[in-house]
Protein backbone atom coordinates (compact mmCIF):
# COMPACT_ATOMS: atom_id res chain seq x y z
CA UNK A 1 0.00 0.00 0.00
CA UNK A 2 3.34 2.23 0.62
CA UNK A 3 4.65 1.46 -2.32
CA UNK A 4 1.13 2.39 -4.30
CA UNK A 5 1.15 6.14 -2.62
CA UNK A 6 4.88 6.14 -3.80
CA UNK A 7 4.39 5.83 -6.91
CA UNK A 8 1.35 7.94 -7.15
CA UNK A 9 3.30 10.84 -5.74
CA UNK A 10 6.11 10.17 -8.03
CA UNK A 11 3.55 10.24 -10.80
CA UNK A 12 1.87 13.23 -9.64
CA UNK A 13 5.82 15.41 -9.07
CA UNK A 14 6.28 14.08 -13.20
CA UNK A 15 3.14 14.90 -14.58
CA UNK A 16 3.59 18.39 -12.49
CA UNK A 17 6.83 19.00 -14.56
CA UNK A 18 6.01 17.65 -17.71
CA UNK A 19 3.32 20.41 -17.44
CA UNK A 20 5.74 23.41 -16.29
CA UNK A 21 7.76 21.93 -19.70
CA UNK A 22 4.99 21.35 -22.18
CA UNK A 23 2.20 23.12 -21.40
CA UNK A 24 -1.22 21.60 -23.43
CA UNK A 25 -0.63 20.34 -26.63
CA UNK A 26 -1.89 22.47 -29.39
CA UNK A 27 -4.04 19.47 -30.88
CA UNK A 28 -5.37 16.18 -29.50
CA UNK A 29 -5.54 17.18 -25.91
CA UNK A 30 -7.24 14.45 -23.93
CA UNK A 31 -9.16 17.54 -22.13
CA UNK A 32 -10.50 18.81 -25.31
CA UNK A 33 -11.43 15.01 -26.69
CA UNK A 34 -13.92 14.70 -23.75
CA UNK A 35 -15.28 18.07 -24.84
CA UNK A 36 -15.92 17.03 -27.63
CA UNK A 37 -17.68 13.73 -26.08
CA UNK A 38 -19.47 15.63 -23.78
CA UNK A 39 -21.34 17.88 -26.79
CA UNK A 40 -22.45 14.76 -28.38
CA UNK A 41 -23.87 13.76 -25.29
CA UNK A 42 -25.48 16.63 -24.73
CA UNK A 43 -26.92 17.06 -28.27
CA UNK A 44 -28.94 13.67 -27.55
CA UNK A 45 -30.08 14.29 -23.97
CA UNK A 46 -30.63 18.31 -23.76
CA UNK A 47 -34.02 19.36 -22.13
CA UNK A 48 -35.25 22.16 -21.00
CA UNK A 49 -34.82 20.53 -17.55
CA UNK A 50 -32.70 19.70 -14.34
CA UNK A 51 -33.16 15.71 -14.53
CA UNK A 52 -31.85 16.00 -18.27
CA UNK A 53 -29.41 17.78 -17.03
CA UNK A 54 -28.22 15.83 -13.64
CA UNK A 55 -28.25 12.30 -16.50
CA UNK A 56 -26.10 14.36 -18.55
CA UNK A 57 -23.66 15.29 -15.82
CA UNK A 58 -23.54 11.65 -14.43
CA UNK A 59 -23.20 10.09 -17.99
CA UNK A 60 -20.16 12.15 -18.83
CA UNK A 61 -18.45 12.50 -15.23
CA UNK A 62 -19.31 8.84 -14.27
CA UNK A 63 -17.93 8.05 -17.63
CA UNK A 64 -14.74 9.54 -17.40
CA UNK A 65 -13.92 8.59 -13.54
CA UNK A 66 -14.78 4.91 -14.93
CA UNK A 67 -12.42 4.90 -17.37
CA UNK A 68 -9.97 6.05 -15.36
CA UNK A 69 -10.92 3.64 -12.76
CA UNK A 70 -11.09 0.72 -15.21
CA UNK A 71 -7.15 1.93 -16.36
CA UNK A 72 -6.06 1.23 -13.02
CA UNK A 73 -7.07 -2.09 -13.20
CA UNK A 74 -5.80 -2.64 -16.87
CA UNK A 75 -2.40 -1.12 -14.82
CA UNK A 76 -3.05 -4.05 -12.11
CA UNK A 77 -3.17 -6.47 -14.55
CA UNK A 78 0.40 -5.96 -15.89
CA UNK A 79 1.76 -6.77 -12.15
CA UNK A 80 3.72 -8.96 -11.30
CA UNK A 81 2.82 -12.36 -9.56
CA UNK A 82 1.87 -12.08 -5.81
CA UNK A 83 5.04 -13.22 -3.65
CA UNK A 84 5.13 -16.58 -2.80
CA UNK A 85 5.09 -18.51 -6.15
CA UNK A 86 5.91 -17.92 -9.69
CA UNK A 87 3.79 -17.66 -12.58
CA UNK A 88 4.13 -21.31 -13.40
CA UNK A 89 3.17 -22.22 -10.13
CA UNK A 90 5.75 -24.79 -8.23
CA UNK A 91 7.40 -23.61 -5.24
CA UNK A 92 10.22 -21.41 -7.09
CA UNK A 93 11.58 -20.63 -10.38
CA UNK A 94 14.07 -23.70 -9.73
CA UNK A 95 11.46 -25.96 -8.53
CA UNK A 96 11.84 -29.31 -10.76
CA UNK A 97 8.58 -30.05 -11.17
CA UNK A 98 6.11 -26.65 -12.60
CA UNK A 99 2.77 -27.64 -12.34
CA UNK A 100 0.24 -25.14 -14.18
CA UNK A 101 -0.88 -22.36 -11.08
CA UNK A 102 -4.68 -21.81 -10.21
CA UNK A 103 -4.28 -18.38 -9.24
CA UNK A 104 -4.51 -15.69 -11.91
CA UNK A 105 -1.13 -13.91 -12.42
CA UNK A 106 -2.38 -10.64 -11.34
CA UNK A 107 -0.59 -9.27 -8.03
CA UNK A 108 0.48 -5.84 -7.22
CA UNK A 109 0.37 -3.41 -9.84
CA UNK A 110 3.97 -2.47 -11.00
CA UNK A 111 5.12 0.61 -9.69
CA UNK A 112 6.35 1.97 -12.87
CA UNK A 113 3.36 1.67 -14.75
CA UNK A 114 1.25 3.20 -12.22
CA UNK A 115 3.62 5.74 -11.90
CA UNK A 116 3.32 6.82 -15.63
CA UNK A 117 -0.16 6.45 -16.04
CA UNK A 118 -0.15 8.88 -13.13
CA UNK A 119 1.91 11.35 -14.44
CA UNK A 120 -0.16 11.21 -18.16
CA UNK A 121 -3.06 12.09 -16.03
CA UNK A 122 -1.37 14.40 -14.21
CA UNK A 123 0.00 16.08 -17.16
CA UNK A 124 -3.71 16.34 -18.70
CA UNK A 125 -5.60 17.60 -16.02
CA UNK A 126 -3.09 20.27 -15.12
CA UNK A 127 -3.42 23.87 -17.02
CA UNK A 128 -1.34 26.16 -15.00
CA UNK A 129 1.71 27.07 -17.94
CA UNK A 130 -0.71 27.77 -21.03
CA UNK A 131 -2.44 30.10 -18.03
CA UNK A 132 0.40 31.78 -17.06
CA UNK A 133 1.56 32.01 -21.18
CA UNK A 134 -2.31 32.98 -21.89
CA UNK A 135 -2.15 36.06 -19.00
CA UNK A 136 1.58 36.74 -20.18
CA UNK A 137 0.30 37.57 -23.77
CA UNK A 138 -2.38 39.59 -23.12
CA UNK A 139 -0.05 41.64 -20.23
CA UNK A 140 2.58 41.87 -23.02
CA UNK A 141 -0.03 43.27 -25.48
CA UNK A 142 -1.31 45.89 -22.95
CA UNK A 143 2.08 46.75 -21.71
CA UNK A 144 3.02 47.68 -25.93
CA UNK A 145 -0.46 49.35 -25.91
CA UNK A 146 -1.59 47.25 -28.47
CA UNK A 147 -5.16 47.31 -27.06
CA UNK A 148 -6.85 45.12 -29.89
CA UNK A 149 -4.43 42.60 -29.81
CA UNK A 150 -5.36 42.15 -25.84
CA UNK A 151 -9.16 42.14 -26.43
CA UNK A 152 -8.58 39.36 -29.34
CA UNK A 153 -6.58 37.72 -27.30
CA UNK A 154 -9.25 37.80 -23.73
CA UNK A 155 -11.60 35.17 -24.77
CA UNK A 156 -9.08 32.40 -24.86
CA UNK A 157 -8.98 33.26 -21.09
CA UNK A 158 -12.35 33.89 -19.81
CA UNK A 159 -15.88 34.61 -21.27
CA UNK A 160 -15.86 38.58 -20.68
CA UNK A 161 -16.61 40.46 -23.24
CA UNK A 162 -13.88 42.30 -24.09
CA UNK A 163 -15.23 45.06 -26.95
CA UNK A 164 -16.36 47.81 -23.82
CA UNK A 165 -13.09 46.74 -21.63
CA UNK A 166 -10.41 49.47 -20.95
CA UNK A 167 -6.41 48.96 -20.13
CA UNK A 168 -7.71 48.56 -17.06
CA UNK A 169 -10.89 46.50 -16.80
CA UNK A 170 -8.92 44.10 -19.18
CA UNK A 171 -5.91 43.74 -16.78
CA UNK A 172 -8.79 43.02 -13.97
CA UNK A 173 -10.16 40.49 -15.65
CA UNK A 174 -7.03 38.34 -16.58
CA UNK A 175 -5.97 38.64 -12.95
CA UNK A 176 -9.78 37.47 -11.93
CA UNK A 177 -9.15 34.61 -14.39
CA UNK A 178 -5.14 33.54 -12.91
CA UNK A 179 -6.74 33.10 -9.85
CA UNK A 180 -9.70 31.28 -10.53
CA UNK A 181 -8.53 29.32 -12.69
CA UNK A 182 -5.39 28.44 -10.34
CA UNK A 183 -7.71 26.90 -8.26
CA UNK A 184 -9.77 25.50 -11.35
CA UNK A 185 -7.12 24.05 -13.32
CA UNK A 186 -3.73 23.33 -11.04
CA UNK A 187 -4.89 23.27 -6.89
CA UNK A 188 -8.34 21.85 -7.55
CA UNK A 189 -7.01 18.73 -9.61
CA UNK A 190 -4.16 17.92 -7.25
CA UNK A 191 -6.52 17.74 -4.07
CA UNK A 192 -8.92 15.05 -5.83
CA UNK A 193 -5.75 13.22 -7.18
CA UNK A 194 -4.31 12.85 -3.78
CA UNK A 195 -7.93 11.62 -2.30
CA UNK A 196 -8.73 9.01 -5.22
CA UNK A 197 -5.19 8.85 -7.23
CA UNK A 198 -5.70 8.56 -11.05
CA UNK A 199 -9.89 8.12 -10.78
CA UNK A 200 -10.17 11.61 -8.49
CA UNK A 201 -7.34 13.79 -11.31
CA UNK A 202 -9.86 12.74 -13.81
CA UNK A 203 -13.35 13.24 -12.19
CA UNK A 204 -12.88 16.08 -10.94
CA UNK A 205 -11.25 18.06 -14.19
CA UNK A 206 -14.41 16.31 -15.93
CA UNK A 207 -16.62 18.11 -13.39
CA UNK A 208 -14.86 21.12 -13.97
CA UNK A 209 -14.67 21.17 -17.67
CA UNK A 210 -19.03 20.06 -17.99
CA UNK A 211 -19.65 23.69 -15.44
CA UNK A 212 -17.34 25.70 -18.09
CA UNK A 213 -19.73 24.10 -20.56
CA UNK A 214 -22.68 24.44 -19.27
CA UNK A 215 -22.74 25.59 -15.76
CA UNK A 216 -24.11 29.12 -16.67
CA UNK A 217 -27.03 31.10 -16.49
CA UNK A 218 -27.77 31.52 -20.38
CA UNK A 219 -31.42 30.69 -21.27
CA UNK A 220 -30.04 27.30 -22.99
CA UNK A 221 -28.40 26.08 -19.56
CA UNK A 222 -30.04 27.87 -16.26
CA UNK A 223 -32.04 24.30 -15.92
CA UNK A 224 -29.93 21.55 -18.02
CA UNK A 225 -26.35 22.84 -16.60
CA UNK A 226 -27.81 23.44 -13.02
CA UNK A 227 -26.17 19.66 -11.59
CA UNK A 228 -23.00 20.84 -13.12
CA UNK A 229 -22.94 23.59 -11.98
CA UNK A 230 -23.73 22.60 -8.10
CA UNK A 231 -21.24 19.36 -8.32
CA UNK A 232 -18.51 21.84 -9.60
CA UNK A 233 -19.17 23.81 -6.51
CA UNK A 234 -18.96 20.76 -4.32
CA UNK A 235 -15.77 19.32 -5.81
CA UNK A 236 -14.28 22.67 -6.14
CA UNK A 237 -14.94 23.58 -2.27
CA UNK A 238 -11.55 22.29 -0.89
CA UNK A 239 -8.95 23.15 -3.53
CA UNK A 240 -10.91 27.03 -3.39
CA UNK A 241 -9.71 27.10 0.44
CA UNK A 242 -6.40 25.81 -0.48
CA UNK A 243 -5.63 27.82 -3.18
CA UNK A 244 -6.70 30.97 -1.02
CA UNK A 245 -4.90 29.87 1.73
CA UNK A 246 -1.52 28.75 -0.15
CA UNK A 247 -2.11 32.59 -1.71
CA UNK A 248 -2.02 34.17 1.22
CA UNK A 249 1.14 31.81 2.47
CA UNK A 250 3.09 33.03 -0.83
CA UNK A 251 1.85 35.83 -1.91
CA UNK A 252 3.78 39.57 -0.99
CA UNK A 253 1.03 40.57 1.37
CA UNK A 254 0.08 37.78 3.63
CA UNK A 255 -1.71 39.94 6.20
CA UNK A 256 -3.83 41.45 3.07
CA UNK A 257 -5.10 38.23 1.56
CA UNK A 258 -6.40 36.57 4.88
CA UNK A 259 -8.12 40.30 5.78
CA UNK A 260 -9.69 40.41 1.72
CA UNK A 261 -10.22 36.56 2.41
CA UNK A 262 -11.85 37.18 5.40
CA UNK A 263 -13.77 39.94 4.59
CA UNK A 264 -14.79 39.86 1.29
CA UNK A 265 -14.64 36.39 -0.23
CA UNK A 266 -17.80 35.20 1.05
CA UNK A 267 -19.64 38.07 -1.23
CA UNK A 268 -18.71 36.78 -4.32
CA UNK A 269 -21.85 35.08 -6.14
CA UNK A 270 -19.26 31.80 -6.55
CA UNK A 271 -18.69 30.15 -3.34
CA UNK A 272 -15.38 28.90 -4.66
CA UNK A 273 -14.24 31.77 -6.93
CA UNK A 274 -14.71 34.27 -3.95
CA UNK A 275 -12.01 33.42 -1.60
CA UNK A 276 -9.69 32.76 -4.58
CA UNK A 277 -10.00 35.96 -6.10
CA UNK A 278 -9.91 37.60 -2.38
CA UNK A 279 -6.93 35.98 -1.43
CA UNK A 280 -5.27 36.95 -4.89
CA UNK A 281 -6.40 40.84 -4.57
CA UNK A 282 -4.97 40.96 -1.26
CA UNK A 283 -2.29 39.41 -1.51
CA UNK A 284 -1.29 41.69 -4.62
CA UNK A 285 -2.63 44.75 -3.00
CA UNK A 286 -5.59 45.65 -6.22
CA UNK A 287 -8.92 46.06 -6.10
CA UNK A 288 -10.80 43.02 -8.25
CA UNK A 289 -14.55 42.73 -8.66
CA UNK A 290 -16.91 45.16 -9.86
CA UNK A 291 -19.36 45.33 -12.76
CA UNK A 292 -18.62 42.88 -15.60
CA UNK A 293 -19.72 41.87 -18.80
CA UNK A 294 -20.22 37.82 -18.84
CA UNK A 295 -21.97 35.86 -21.31
CA UNK A 296 -24.22 38.41 -23.08
CA UNK A 297 -25.29 39.95 -19.65
CA UNK A 298 -23.94 42.53 -17.34
CA UNK A 299 -23.35 41.50 -13.57
CA UNK A 300 -22.79 43.90 -10.81
CA UNK A 301 -20.23 42.03 -8.46
CA UNK A 302 -19.03 43.47 -4.77
CA UNK A 303 -15.51 44.93 -5.16
CA UNK A 304 -12.87 42.45 -3.40
CA UNK A 305 -10.59 44.24 -1.16
CA UNK A 306 -11.89 47.58 -1.64
CA UNK A 307 -8.70 49.43 0.00
CA UNK A 308 -6.72 48.17 -2.77
CA UNK A 309 -5.59 49.80 -6.02
CA UNK A 310 -7.06 49.47 -9.22
CA UNK A 311 -5.23 46.27 -11.29
CA UNK A 312 -2.22 47.73 -13.91
CA UNK A 313 -1.05 45.30 -16.44
CA UNK A 314 1.87 44.85 -14.56
CA UNK A 315 0.11 43.02 -11.98
CA UNK A 316 -0.91 39.85 -14.39
CA UNK A 317 2.83 39.15 -14.40
CA UNK A 318 2.56 39.41 -10.37
CA UNK A 319 -0.67 36.78 -10.55
CA UNK A 320 1.24 34.68 -12.43
CA UNK A 321 4.19 34.57 -10.50
CA UNK A 322 1.60 33.85 -7.51
CA UNK A 323 -0.21 31.34 -9.20
CA UNK A 324 3.10 29.19 -9.98
CA UNK A 325 3.94 29.45 -6.44
CA UNK A 326 0.91 28.21 -5.02
CA UNK A 327 0.48 25.40 -7.63
CA UNK A 328 4.02 24.31 -6.47
CA UNK A 329 3.23 24.22 -2.85
CA UNK A 330 -0.27 22.81 -3.61
CA UNK A 331 1.63 19.61 -5.28
CA UNK A 332 3.76 19.48 -2.21
CA UNK A 333 0.73 19.58 0.38
CA UNK A 334 -1.49 16.82 -1.75
CA UNK A 335 1.90 14.57 -2.34
CA UNK A 336 2.92 15.12 1.23
CA UNK A 337 -0.88 13.63 2.28
CA UNK A 338 -0.82 11.02 0.20
CA UNK A 339 2.26 9.69 1.29
CA UNK A 340 0.89 10.52 5.34
CA UNK A 341 -2.27 8.46 4.43
CA UNK A 342 -0.93 5.97 2.69
CA UNK A 343 1.91 5.65 5.97
CA UNK A 344 -1.00 5.23 8.18
CA UNK A 345 -2.98 3.01 6.59
CA UNK A 346 0.27 0.66 6.58
CA UNK A 347 0.83 0.65 9.80
CA UNK A 348 -3.06 0.29 10.52
CA UNK A 349 -2.79 -3.01 8.54
CA UNK A 350 0.12 -4.19 10.15
CA UNK A 351 -1.29 -3.82 14.08
CA UNK A 352 -4.61 -5.38 12.34
CA UNK A 353 -2.13 -8.25 11.20
CA UNK A 354 -0.22 -8.57 14.28
CA UNK A 355 -3.53 -8.82 16.49
CA UNK A 356 -4.68 -11.55 14.39
CA UNK A 357 -1.72 -13.05 14.43
CA UNK A 358 -1.70 -12.76 17.97
CA UNK A 359 -5.18 -14.65 18.22
CA UNK A 360 -4.48 -17.43 16.19
CA UNK A 361 -1.80 -17.97 18.69
CA UNK A 362 -3.64 -18.03 21.69
CA UNK A 363 -6.24 -20.26 19.96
Amino acid sequence: MRADHASYACGAALGFLGDLAMGDPRRGHPVAAFGRAALAVERLLWRDHRGSGALYTALCAGGAAAGAVLSMRAVRALGRPASGGSPLGGSALGSPVAKPSVRPVLGRPSPAAQTMLTAAATWAVLGGTTLGRQARAIGGALAAGDLDTARRRLPHLCGRDPQALDESQIARAVVESVAENTSDAVVGALVWGAVGGVPGLVGFRAVNTLDAMVGHKSPRYRRFGWASARLDDLAGWPGARLTAALAALAGPDPRGAWRAWRHDGHRHPSPNAGPVEAAFAGALGVRLGGTLAYGGRVEHRPVLNPDGRPVEAADIERAVRLSRRVGTLALGVSVAARLAAGTRLTARVARQSARSAAGRDKG
